[in-house]
């Protein structure tokens, strides 16, 4: 595997094969047997300044199934440790995972290149390094379907079928993914020095993941305070999104934390579909630790313990330091709750915030939980009404078990909402703006990689439509708005790339 004098599809570099050893292993990615480009997403090649022909080519695809190195190419896997489920695991890092390097977008913004499934690393102990297609498509669709939703997410540029099998729950037809990130430090990455005691690793990287994400913070009295206090409130902001279009991570490890305030590590996540807040997907979830309600928890739990190891860094005196951790953390509980409250005002039409909104909300969640209403439709129907009761209602009260549930509500609801200074129209529009008709579907994805083991993709392609644009309606795509049918329900799904 050797770098070719062609024209290369990437240029890349790569900052962090420049940080000490200890942070990562060498590791070259394993040759496929046979590399099929299933999918280029031209929209963000193209936000990269990539050339779309030239990763379609057959370079193109040697270098996305990882046949191949590109020019300035650094291949290595990261080191980083982790709390599993809340057990921590001093040693993880990619196992089957290769950091290609570094780009610069059209926009200056420093992108990692890394391909998942691409062999064996280091790190792999005795795991294949490989990925399943299976995986590989629902990190796809729903990393897309996360950056169409406006919520800060690692990226799928590409996918490839290897033409190998690897065997999981059974034997499944093998696939790479090309990530694009702002980052993949972790929380755990810090964790893995910090547990070492070696606090000078710790300081290095901090001072690295300041000057590429946070280099505002760089002249502040305390710049590893300020750092602490800017991933806290991108941690926030980034759970209180997720709660406001029902999905679920399903793995909130400290590993699967993102510094740069990124979703990162797409396994058995899910959107939800009938309104539960102890809504579990994950089928190594079994106490119910990652459920959607406990997601802001656990956000804040992940927080204190990325805040340990800063503790070195906050202050001199450990008991200053930690106060002043345990101040960051209180904050991190404000700015989430602000940023939901606010999110759940807009999704449900009100724009001047008063006393009550927040539990005028909660009110509806609570009835949409009694009577199974899908939460998705309710807020985008919701988005269509009138501030007097009309057949429109009907869309709504048919998602509930007992239409009356809503009733009751949307009386309150419509008083509220002669408050507000804004007409029909502009309200509705902005609440359609808040509530997409469309999520990347637990049976439609499952659909959808079915389908592709057979050898169809219109499947994926639609779904890939809709996702990609989840608040137009598509007349034609309509199916792929509506909830589950009972036979269609998949109330688990798995780790896997």
């Amino acid at each position: 595997m050797t770098e070719t004098a062609a024209a290369e599809p990437f240029v890349l570099d790569n900052s962090y094969a420049r940080l000490p050893g200890e942070f990562h292993a060498r590791a070259m990615p394993t040759a496929v047997a046979a590399a099929r480009l299933l999918r280029v997403n031209r929209p963000l090649a193209e936000q990269l300044g990539l050339d779309v022909q030239a990763l379609e080519s057959p370079a193109g695809v040697d270098i996305l199934a990882g046949n191949r190195v590109p020019k300035g190419a650094e291949p290595l896997a990261m080191a980083y440790a982790g709390h599993q489920f809340g057990n921590f695991s001093p040693v993880l890092g990619d196992g089957r995972a290769v950091l290609l390097g570094e780009m610069t977008d059209r926009n200056g913004v420093r992108r990692d290149i890394q391909l998942k499934g691409a062999g064996p690393t280091p790190f792999s102990s005795r795991g294949d390094g490989r990925a399943a297609l299976g995986p590989v498509i629902r990190e796809y669709v729903v990393s897309e379907g996360m950056a169409a939703l406006g919520i800060p997410t690692t990226r799928a540029l590409a996918m490839v079928a290897t033409g190998e099998s690897v065997r999981r729950r059974r034997a499944e037809p093998g696939g790479v993914l090309t990530r694009v990130a702002a980052s993949h430090v972790r929380v755990g990455t810090f964790e893995y020095f910090y547990r070492q005691g070696h606090n000078e690793a710790v300081r290095a990287l901090a001072d690295y993941v300041i000057e590429r994400h946070y280099p505002h913070v760089a002249d502040a009295d305390n710049p590893y305070h300020a750092l602490l206090e800017e991933v806290a409130a991108h941690t926030a902001d980034l759970i209180a999104q997720w709660l406001l279009v029902g999905f679920i991570h399903g793995v909130m490890n400290t590993d699967n934390v993102s510094i740069a305030g990124e979703t990162i590590d797409y396994g058995p996540c899910a959107f939800m579909d009938s309104y539960n807040p102890a809504t579990v997907y994950s089928s190594i979830d079994h106490g119910g630790r990652y459920a959607y309600n406990r997601q802001p928890g656990i956000g804040q739990w992940n927080l204190a313990r990325f805040a340990e190891c800063l503790l070195p860094l906050l202050d001199e005196d450990q008991e200053k330091a930690v106060e002043q951790a345990q101040a960051v953390l209180e904050r991190y509980v404000e700015r989430f709750e602000t940023t939901y409250h606010d999110g759940l005002a807009a999704k449900i039409g009100l724009e001047e915030r008063r006393e009550g909104d927040a539990d005028l909300a909660y009110d509806l969640l609570k009835r949409m939980t009694e009577q199974g209403a899908d939460f998705t439709l309710t807020f985008r129907h919701l988005s269509d009404l009138g501030r007097a009761a009309d057949d429109r209602d009907d869309n709504v009260r048919a998602l509930f078990d007992d239409p009356s549930g809503f009733d009751g509500w949307a009386v309150r609801w419509r008083e509220r909402l002669a408050d507000e200074t804004r007409d029909d129209a502009e309200r509705r529009a902005a609440m359609r703006a808040v509530n997409p008709a469309y999520i990347p579907r637990n049976h439609r994805i499952q659909q959808a990689i079915d389908a592709a083991e057979a050898g169809d993709y219109q499947p994926l392609d639609d779904l890939l439509t809709v996702v990609a644009n989840p608040y137009d309606d598509h007349p034609e795509l309509a199916e792929y708005a509506r909830p589950p049918k009972p036979e269609e329900v998949v109330e688990r799904t798995f780790c896997g790339t």
